[in-house]
C-alpha cells in the first residue's frame, strides 16, 4: 500500500542529462546551447570540439555523458540520436562587494547556470510515425 512510482521525465525514447552550478551566466551558456540544439549528436559533438567558446568543453561532457545514459541506462541505439532539447536555466548567485570612492560599494554578481541536454532517439521516432 505505498506510494505509486512517479512517472519518468523523458519519453522511453528519450535520454536526459543535467549539468549544475556552472560558473556562467545562463546568457552565455544558451549561446552554446543554441549552437547544438536540433542537431545530430556527431555533428554536435564536432561542432562543441571545434567551438571557440571557454565553457564548449564542460558542454561536451554533458552531451557525452547524455549519450553514456541512452546507451547505458535506455538502450538506445547511438549513431541515430539527435539533441533535442538543450536549455539552460539560473541557479544561485554569489554576490560580492567591491569598493569605490567616498566610502560607498558596488554589487558584483557572480551567476551559476545549470544546463539540461535531452537526446531522442530519432529511429524510434521513424518506427512509431510508420505504425501510425
Amino acid at each position: 500500500m505505498g506510494k505509486a512510482k512517479n512517472p519518468p521525465k523523458q519519453a522511453a525514447n528519450e535520454s536526459r542529462a543535467v549539468l549544475r552550478m556552472l560558473r556562467v551566466s545562463p546568457q552565455k551558456l544558451n549561446l552554446i546551447a543554441q549552437s547544438i540544439r536540433g542537431m545530430s549528436v556527431e555533428k554536435a559533438q564536432a561542432e562543441l570540439t571545434f567551438s571557440r567558446k571557454r565553457h564548449s568543453n564542460e558542454v561536451l561532457k554533458l552531451l557525452n555523458s547524455a549519450i553514456a545514459n541512452a546507451e547505458n541506462n535506455h538502450g538506445l541505439d547511438i549513431d541515430s540520436l539527435v539533441v533535442a532539447q538543450a536549455h539552460v536555466g539560473k541557479n544561485l548567485v554569489m554576490k560580492r562587494i567591491r569598493a569605490r570612492a567616498r566610502g560607498r560599494a558596488a554589487r558584483i554578481l557572480k551567476p551559476f547556470a545549470q544546463m539540461t541536454i535531452v537526446l531522442r532517439d530519432a529511429s524510434m521516432d521513424a518506427e512509431s510515425q510508420e505504425a501510425a
